[in-house]
């Protein structure tokens, strides 16, 4: 793979010759031990999913977080994204794992062909991975386990639709370890929501909000280094609320404050809240206290 330009590996066949691996027993699924895949480092990207579990892998752009539930890493990347892995970094003596390849022409004229798009954490596999207890990775591994035998399997009419199956089960519960993900990360989770309580503070008392309006829901991901879905999925769990909801919240709080401590009037507060048009500043602040901002301002005087 190259250091510069991310290399695109367009099938699971393909991959399997690159990596010196068997043809793959079917040509749209496959689960790949991942010790018997040689060493390399570079950019990547792929025109299938792929879900993994992976040890000694080196210095991967997945995480920007540390945890503590660190016995299996599990991995999430969907079609086009990019995967990059540095040299000298891998502890290849102790490689482990597996890597289920999915092709989207495998989940053709089925159910998840559509669902799969809602599952988040494809979308924050390039940000957060998923740490699994030992008792989350036995379950995991059991599942892969089934995938394999059903494909290795003589494939007759009910094969597809057992193994679509079973990746859905794999799916729901990746989904349930990462809403515990969350849970149990509660020191490291509530350090992002002080650090987001921040970046909006310093965001509504500086100049960038009149330069650049509102600050949306990627700006705020952005600087927690974090992805949009991977906040707000955490955000629900700790607060109840979308990112997006939290950041409306602080602009009727500090619109509160300028109504009840300033005598500037409601098109003045707007425009340095960040909005363009003062209407849409009062309507949202209506559907937010249930009352417009002079009514607020009225009964706060």
């Amino acid at each position: 793979m190259s250091n510069t330009q991310p290399f695109r590996i367009k099938s699971i066949t393909e991959f399997h010759r690159i990596r010196n691996l068997p043809p793959p027993d079917h040509p749209l699924i496959s689960v790949v031990d991942y010790a018997l895949i040689p060493p390399a480092h570079g950019s990547a990207v792929f025109d299938y999913y792929s879900i993994s579990i992976k040890r000694g892998v080196g210095k991967m752009f997945y995480g920007q977080q540390e945890y503590d539930f660190d016995e299996g890493v599990m991995y999430f990347m969907a079609p086009n994204q990019v995967l990059r892995v540095e040299p000298g970094q891998a502890d290849f003596e102790n490689r482990s794992g597996w890597i289920l390849l999915i092709h989207p022409d495998f989940l053709w004229n089925t159910v998840l062909a559509k669902n799969i798009k809602q599952y988040d954490f494809f979308d924050y596999a390039v940000n957060e991975a998923l740490f699994l207890s030992d008792k989350e990775e036995s379950i995991i591994n059991n599942i892969i386990l089934n995938i394999q035998q059903e494909y290795h399997s003589n494939i007759d009419k009910f094969s597809q639709q057992i193994i679509i199956s079973q990746i859905e089960t794999l799916l729901n519960y990746s989904q349930r370890f990462y809403q515990r993900q969350f849970i149990t990360r509660k020191i490291t989770n509530h350090k992002i929501l002080n650090r987001l309580e921040t970046i909006l503070a310093d965001y509504f008392d500086s100049e960038e909000i009149m330069k650049n309006g509102l600050p949306s829901v990627n700006y705020v991901a952005n600087q927690l280094n974090v992805s949009p879905n991977y906040l707000t999925g955490l955000l629900k769990t700790l607060t109840g609320q979308s990112t997006q909801q939290l950041i409306h919240e602080k602009i009727i709080a500090k619109a509160k404050e300028k109504l009840a401590a300033t005598s500037l009037t409601v098109s003045e507060i707007a425009y340095e809240l960040g909005f363009e048009h003062p209407q849409s500043f009062s309507k949202l602040f209506k559907s937010k206290s249930g009352v417009s901002p002079l009514e607020f301002r009225r009964s706060y005087n």
